[in-house]
């Protein structure tokens, strides 16, 4: 998530609300220091790569995350709590597992 709290009545959080904890977020992944990004829904896609389409058009796709220690590969995916709504979508978010297993054991991360 981009916020660290949940919006009063679930809402999408607010732009300044992302943006007050986007400073924190992008720290903690430069000090976890990944070496693949899954991002889940459009709110976490939208603010940490800074693409305006949505995550029908995102998802399924590598894209790069640009952190303070270089790119980090990055695949956008339906959010879990979508998917409890639209459970039709869940074929397409294996898929995107797939691809993500698939990249992980490129990078010696996953077992064969």
């Amino acid at each position: 998530n981009t916020v660290y709290w949940r919006p009063p009545g679930n809402r999408k959080p607010m732009q300044s609300e992302t943006a007050a904890c986007l400073p924190f977020l992008k720290r903690h992944i430069e000090l976890v220091s990944p070496k693949v990004l899954l991002f889940l829904g459009a709110a976490a896609s939208a603010a940490l790569l800074g693409r305006s389409e949505g995550i029908t058009r995102l998802r399924g796709r590598w894209l790069v995350y640009d952190g303070a220690n270089g790119p980090i590969p990055a695949l956008p995916t339906f959010h879990p709590a979508y998917l409890l709504r639209s459970p039709g979508q869940k074929r397409e978010t294996w898929r995107d597992l797939l691809l993500l297993q698939e990249r992980m054991r490129e990078l010696g991360l996953a077992r064969t």
